[in-house]
Parts: C-alpha cells; structure tokens; sequence
C-alpha cells in the first residue's frame, strides 16, 4: 500500500471555491454539480423523497432565487401587516349601529356589514394574519442571514413559518373574495393581488426547500469525508508508530545495539 503526503497538511473538502454570498472559510459555493463527479457522492442513494423538487429557476441559479425569495416575502410581510389592520380598522369603523360624526378621506362602502359571525370571521382572519405576518418577517429575515452563510439549519423556521403562511392567506383571501362584493375596486385588488402572491409564495417556497435538500446532503457529504480523512490519518499514525517500534530510531541505540570485539 502507499502513502502520500500532502505537504504535512491533509486535504480538505473546505478548500473549494468561495461562497457567491460569502468569502468566510466554511465551504459555502456547495453545489451538487461540483461534488457529483467525486466518489463519496455515488456511494450515497439519496431517497426520492429527499431530492430537490428544481434544480434551478428560470433564468438564475436557485441560490439566488432563494435570495430573491427571501426579499419577497419581507415585503409580502409588510405588505399583510398593514393591509391586516387597515380591515381590521375598517370592520371596527363600519360595525353595524355605529355612528361617525366629520370628514373622512375614504368610504367604508366596501366593507361587509351583513351577517355578525361573518364579519366575526373575516376580523379572526385579518387578526391572525396581522400576527402571521409578523412572524414571517423574523423568519424572512433570518432566511435572508441563513442563505448568505448557507446555513440550513436556520432555514427551517422559515419553511414551517411560510408554509401555514401561504395555506392560512389561501383560505382567507379565498372567503373574504366570496362574502365580499368584488363590485368595489378595493375588494377586486386584494382578490387578484392574493391570487399573485399566492402563485409565487408556492414557487418561491419550493425553490427555498429545493435548496435546503441540497445543503443538507452536502453537509452529509461533508461530515463523511472528513470521518474518512480521520480515519486514514489514524491508520497513518498507527502503523508509524508500529514500523517505529520495530527498529531503532537513534544513533545512540544503534551504537550500543553493535557487538564490541
């Protein structure tokens, strides 16, 4: 068997090109396509289930439309927050039986004032909204952190976060555009508006889940052959110190270890 020597220093895996988001000295430019030649990538069957859904977007990588995505959904949670309280404001200054005295710049024409426990419904939906945009902020904001370092440990809470986003927002865009008259230009808005968002937070999330997959496998990659580097260095060790052993290894005891005539 032969050893070679890297110079005194053991090859790494994290001497790859840098990150397009980040020069730090963790492997970050990790893309499939440049670990898919070497051995450790077949030896590992990756279930179907923990494939990436797409491999890239349309015109750009997926880190980048990862990127794209995360800056898109900090806007979509402002976007909710102040949409969420002004129906809230609007359901609270045309609840049924008040009255308003003055000038307003808008009218509350377009706003339901039908059945109470729909009008209960639709106050519930922007409510929780309010909150689940809030949430969505955070998250985007550490998604944003995460894909700069490709960390994608801190991409989870985004995923489980966007996820019950994007499902609540699809059933209360979906009751409020049928209690509510699309006759209005504001109620026609936000129906088309969500319908949009809704399109694109599915692909979005997609690309961002796409791209935690491919992280997570390379991290396995990674942990594995730095197990197999350290393995070949104790086995290095090992049998130097046993070739050591066997012979001396000073002058002074090949000295006393000659006969004297």
């Amino acid at each position: 068997m032969e050893y070679r020597s890297y110079g005194g220093k053991a090859p790494s895996v994290r001497s790859m090109a840098p990150s397009v988001y980040s020069h730090h000295s963790r492997m970050t430019t990790r893309s499939s396509a440049n670990l898919r030649s070497t051995h450790s990538m077949r030896s590992v069957v990756i279930p179907w289930y923990q494939k990436p859904i797409v491999q890239d977007a349309f015109f750009i990588d997926i880190q980048r439309a990862s990127m794209l995505t995360a800056c898109y959904t900090l806007f979509l949670g402002f976007f909710t927050l102040f949409m969420a309280a002004f129906d809230i404001y609007c359901l609270a200054e045309a609840a049924p039986g008040s009255t308003h005295y003055g000038y307003y710049i808008i009218s509350f024409e377009f706003v339901y004032v039908g059945n109470m426990h729909v009008r209960n419904c639709l106050v519930v939906f922007s409510l929780f909204s309010l909150i689940g945009s809030v949430a969505l902020i955070v998250t985007s904001i550490m998604l944003i952190v995460a894909l700069r370092k490709e960390y994608e440990g801190r991409m989870v809470p985004w995923l489980y976060c966007m996820f019950a986003f994007t499902a609540w927002r699809f059933f209360a865009f979906v009751f409020a555009s049928i209690v509510n008259d699309l006759y209005f230009g504001y109620n026609l808005f936000m129906c088309l508006a969500w319908i949009v968002f809704t399109v694109v937070s599915c692909y979005g999330w997609i690309l961002v889940y796409s791209l935690y997959l491919e992280l997570t496998d390379l991290t396995k990659l990674e942990d594995l052959a730095h197990l197999r580097m350290g393995t070949m260095h104790s086995l290095n060790a090992s049998i130097a110190h046993s070739i050591g052993g066997s012979r001396p290894t000073t002058p002074h005891s090949a000295i006393s270890a000659t006969p004297i005539h």
